[in-house]
């Protein structure tokens, strides 16, 4: 991407005790940080997201993974934040993941990678706030594994977040959710193309990354969803349309991602849980001071919506400023990344209320889109 910018940190101490001695971020900005540095917005990615959230501008031809959201007269407006994300510790659009270059063996990591945790994304990106010279984040804001991220910024650096905006999103992974990544994992490390993730130089294991895809693609939906889509509908050949459709999503995957960097970043999502070595969950969710909006969809089964009404439960029962807002919508998981005119007014009322005399929340603490 020709607007990403890589920050190169001489290392990082991670939460299993490795160290990575050498780190490359990658990152892309959007708006300017004013002079008191405090209108910086940062937007944390999911599973295979990137840091482009959006066109720069008008002749550019890549559009960004959450373009309806990010721009000018957009909920997350560019001529009044400066907005930015960088791609996450243990990626493969530009930050040090599997498939960078280990040091001193000319040989991409691979499997001899550390283990990376959703905190140690979060210290990596601490490190890119710093140098950005950004004193105070008006808000962090993220869906999915970028919730996560969300969570743990406002846990382990209260005094840089002002609020946070965690959406489809929660404090630990459910069993429910660790099962659905462990088998996605499970169909790369089958396939015999992955050869204990030492595959550099060979096309790797495509069937055993698209079949993980196809797999992730039927949590990211709704019954609802898929029968309004495609019932029992069927193609010329005599294949069912959804075959067609999740084949067609696996094979894209391949083209752009990794499948190792899926391996690491999905496990990076299984070890989340806020009360490791914090004490019980409801004192380290407690720990999160600053207003927080926690956003549901309706049909997410992969993160229910009870999961986020939980998270503002235990929030409000400590006095803290948190609201719920759930979207109505048939689109699953995916919402968080496809329902942007709902999703759109529910952050443009929260920021505008985080301004001076505006009023912040929804008296009962609830909203819902319907």
């Amino acid at each position: 991407m020709p607007h990403t910018q890589f920050l190169v940190l001489d290392a990082l101490p991670l939460e299993s005790g490795a160290r990575l001695e050498q780190v490359t971020v990658a990152y892309e900005t959007y708006g300017r940080l004013n002079a008191g540095r405090d209108n910086a917005v940062l937007v944390c990615h999911a599973l295979t997201g990137s840091a482009h959230l959006s066109r720069h501008h008008s002749g550019e031809s890549h559009p960004g993974w959450w373009e309806a959201m990010v721009g000018p007269d957009r909920a997350l407006d560019t001529q009044e934040f400066f907005i930015f994300c960088s791609n996450v510790l243990g990626g493969c659009y530009g930050t040090t993941g599997p498939t960078s270059l280990e040091p001193g063996s000319g040989h991409p990591y691979g499997r001899r990678f550390p283990t990376v945790t959703i905190r140690d994304m979060v210290r990596a990106q601490r490190r890119l706030v710093e140098h950005l010279g950004i004193r105070r984040l008006h808000t962090v804001i993220g869906g999915s594994m970028g919730g996560m991220q969300v969570l743990e910024w406002a846990i382990m650096c209260p005094e840089l977040v002002a609020s946070i905006i965690p959406i489809s999103a929660c404090g630990r992974l459910s069993a429910q959710g660790i099962a659905f990544n462990f088998v996605q994992r499970m169909a790369i490390t089958q396939d015999p193309a992955w050869r204990d993730g030492d595959y550099h130089g060979t096309a790797g294991p495509q069937a055993g990354l698209a079949l993980a895809r196809m797999i992730g693609t039927i949590t990211y939906k709704s019954d609802q969803c898929w029968n309004e889509r495609f019932a029992r509908k069927s193609c010329p050949e005599g294949s069912f349309a959804i075959e067609e459709y999740l084949t067609r999503h696996g094979q894209k995957l391949i083209a752009r991602f990794d499948a190792n960097t899926y391996l690491y970043l999905s496990k990076a999502m299984d070890l989340h849980d806020v009360s490791s070595g914090r004490g019980e969950y409801e004192e380290a969710i407690q720990v999160i001071r600053c207003p927080a909006l926690c956003v549901g969809i309706s049909s997410d089964f992969l993160f229910p919506v009870y999961q986020q009404r939980e998270l503002v439960r235990l929030l409000r029962r400590a006095k803290r400023p948190a609201f719920y807002a759930e979207i109505a919508s048939n689109l699953g998981h995916d919402g968080f990344l496809v329902e942007t005119a709902k999703l759109a007014p529910l952050v443009r009322a929260f920021l505008s209320g985080l301004a001076p005399g505006g009023r912040l929340g929804w008296g009962s603490g609830h909203y819902d889109s319907r």
